[in-house]
């Protein structure tokens, strides 16, 4: 019977007109905790088409199989920049949801560069990719630091698998592995350089040395290259960066600064899927985790 309850009220949350009554709390208060403690592999239809096979014990899966969705502005974002024959460059490609959304964004075309450095997690995009027809998608499965060297990843809880890190963890660890890292430029393909419209660097913490690797790339990018960071303050200071070097890095380089809307809490979707919010102009510091925007553009929002 709680099968079927949750087989209904996930086809309620997704399938539900408009602003449905009682969709966030029906899930956080039930049909979350329920998927991630009797987990359900499935594949299952995206907002946007394509398909994915997820294993709803893993926080970005789970949302995936209940809203079709990761990021919702995010996703909204990367639709106004991404176009035919543009390039996206996916750094931190998790199972590959924004690398699939991307393909389909830049068409035949265009291309998305997407890179992982876990190879179970490189699989699944390779899979992503089949599975949906992408063969715009050239994924790479490696690291990305601010010089070749040698990285040791460890993931705390299977529960959030995306969560591999560099970060020094005390506590049980789930898995560990090492992964060869290279700097971003070598790692990309010089038309892919000139052609990158968004960067999108997502990497739990290592996200100060891959924009030291990145920074000698800043000049040859196209003058509207855009890049996303996921900032995660308290982890770079584990690692020995800190936000306001990388703040630094894309002032120096004439980009400014943007943030752009995440929430993670499940009851957060119906709204942001509905409404969606653009980045604002950030001019304060960076003390709490952020997606952060980085444009040449000068203005308050970034339409």
């Amino acid at each position: 019977m709680a099968e079927v309850v949750a087989t209904l009220a996930r086809a309620y949350v997704r399938r539900a007109p408009g602003p449905a009554l009682g969709k966030g709390a029906l899930v956080s208060r039930y049909l979350n905790p329920r998927l991630r403690e009797h987990p359900r592999r499935r594949v299952v239809d995206s907002v946007f088409g394509a398909r994915f096979a997820v294993d709803t014990r893993d926080l970005i899966q789970r949302y995936i199989y209940m809203y079709g969705a990761w990021e919702p502005h995010m996703m909204s974002w990367l639709a106004t920049r991404l176009g035919a024959g543009d390039v996206l460059v996916d750094v931190g490609a998790n199972v590959g949801f924004l690398s699939v959304y991307g393909s389909r964004l830049v068409g035949e075309t265009g291309r998305v560069v997407s890179i992982e450095a876990s190879p179970v997690f490189h699989r699944r995009v390779l899979q992503h990719a089949e599975l949906n027809g992408c063969d715009n998608i050239r994924a790479v499965n490696a690291a990305v630091s601010d010089s070749a060297k040698t990285l040791t990843f460890v993931l705390a809880s299977s529960r959030n698998m995306g969560a591999n890190s560099i970060v020094p963890w005390d506590g049980p660890a789930e898995s560990t592995f090492e992964m060869e890292a290279r700097p971003l430029p070598s790692l990309l393909r010089p038309d892919e350089i000139a052609r990158a419209r968004v960067i999108k660097i997502d990497v739990e913490g290592a996200e100060g040395g891959v924009v030291r690797g990145l920074a000698p790339m800043l000049g040859e990018l196209r003058p509207d290259a855009e890049i996303t960071v996921e900032v995660t303050p308290e982890r770079m200071e584990q690692l020995g960066d800190s936000v306001e070097e990388l703040l630094e890095t894309m002032r120096e380089h004439g980009f400014h600064t943007y943030r752009l809307a995440n929430d993670y809490a499940p009851e957060s979707y119906p709204s942001a899927l509905r409404s969606p919010e653009p980045p604002v102009r950030w001019r304060g510091p960076v003390t709490s985790e952020s997606d952060l925007i980085f444009s040449r553009v000068d203005a308050e929002t970034l339409k």
